[in-house]
């Protein structure tokens, strides 16, 4: 991206994207249910500042604008589109945004874009470890449909009161927005990978 900072008289660096930034912060919060005072949290940057940058009332310095992507769990480069070339997005394995919470590790191999409409992720789950905890993301929007696909050990998914077993090589696919979680009920580590697709399902 050219033109992307200039300089204030304090010697701070200004990112300089005509108002572009400020919707895509906007997007990018709404898209992970986040309100103003939740991405303040995360990003350590107030509220009424993130309200301005959203408005395209100010443009954010190159320190602010970090904290904002670190909020969002994203890197600089991306919360700047620095890194993609038209409509190609590369992401690196080891730019992978990743969660981590009691045995379960989530990687989203899909970059976070607005008015993207499907998400894909792998998850790992150690012995003993589930999905779907109080601190997980919340449900899928009405009319999500997700597959999910075993790609090592064995794991059980329970969705709407029923217990399915699946193991290496299953796949599985079902209406996102009920309540459900996959559990890992063996000795050794399970993979998956999940595609979530919103708006799908009719009636």
């Amino acid at each position: 991206m050219a033109n992307a900072t200039r300089s204030r008289t304090d010697g701070d660096t200004v990112v300089s994207t005509n108002g572009s930034v400020g919707a895509r912060v906007k997007s990018l919060r709404e898209a992970m249910d986040l309100s103003l005072r939740d991405l303040a949290e995360r990003s350590g940057v107030s509220a009424p500042m993130l309200s301005q940058v959203e408005r395209g009332d100010t443009s954010p310095t190159l320190s602010v604008a970090q904290k904002i992507a670190a909020g969002l769990d994203l890197t600089l480069s991306q919360l700047l589109r620095l890194d993609e070339d038209r409509h190609v997005v590369v992401v690196r394995e080891r730019d992978r945004r990743t969660r981590r919470r009691r045995g379960h590790v989530v990687e989203e191999l899909t970059p976070p874009l607005p008015g993207q409409r499907a998400d894909v992720s792998v998850h790992t789950l150690a012995p003993g470890a589930a999905t779907g905890g109080h601190d997980d993301p919340p449900m899928h929007e009405p009319g999500s449909r997700e597959t999910a696909i075993v790609l090592e050990g064995a794991v059980e998914l329970f969705i709407d009161g029923q217990r399915h077993e699946l193991t290496d090589g299953d796949s599985v696919t079902f209406d996102a927005d009920l309540p459900h979680h996959f559990e890992n009920n063996e000795t050794s580590e399970a993979r998956l990978i999940a595609v979530v697709a919103a708006g799908l399902r009719r009636g």
